[in-house]
């Protein structure tokens, strides 16, 4: 089964039953599903500034237990290096960077409600519903 890498905005969207979770739902269905070390990252940041109590950080571990974290590597240092020097005119924020280093270090789709912030990066497939 083929794989794809969620931005955090989608992860977000399925924990908190948003109404995007619905609208990217045919997007999921039929693919393992994976985030980037850097989404792992930014969920507990996030839940930690939120002051998340016991039942919220269940529900992540529950999420996490769907999800394949794909950890950092040399490719992807490389890629990073490469897209923040490709997006030298057009800085791409370091969160959003590894992400799109991790999607095409490991050769995956970006789903992600938010696309201008991954334009102009070659080889990157994003799969949107952001009108």
């Amino acid at each position: 089964m083929a794989t794809r890498l969620l931005d955090t905005n989608i992860v977000s969207y399925i924990m908190n039953n948003h109404t995007l979770a619905q609208t990217y739902q045919p997007h999921l269905a039929g693919y393992d599903l994976a985030i980037s070390f850097q989404t792992l990252a930014e969920l507990l940041e996030g839940g930690a500034l939120a002051g998340w109590g016991p039942v919220r950080w269940a529900n992540l571990q529950s999420m996490l237990l769907r999800l394949t974290v794909l950890d950092s590597s040399y490719d992807v240092a490389a890629r990073w290096a490469e897209i923040r020097a490709i997006r030298q005119s057009q800085p791409i924020p370091v969160a959003d960077c590894w992400i799109t280093a991790t999607a095409l270090a490991y050769g995956l789709e970006l789903v992600s409600h938010n696309p201008t912030d991954f334009q102009g990066i070659p080889g990157l497939v994003v799969i949107t519903e952001d009108p």
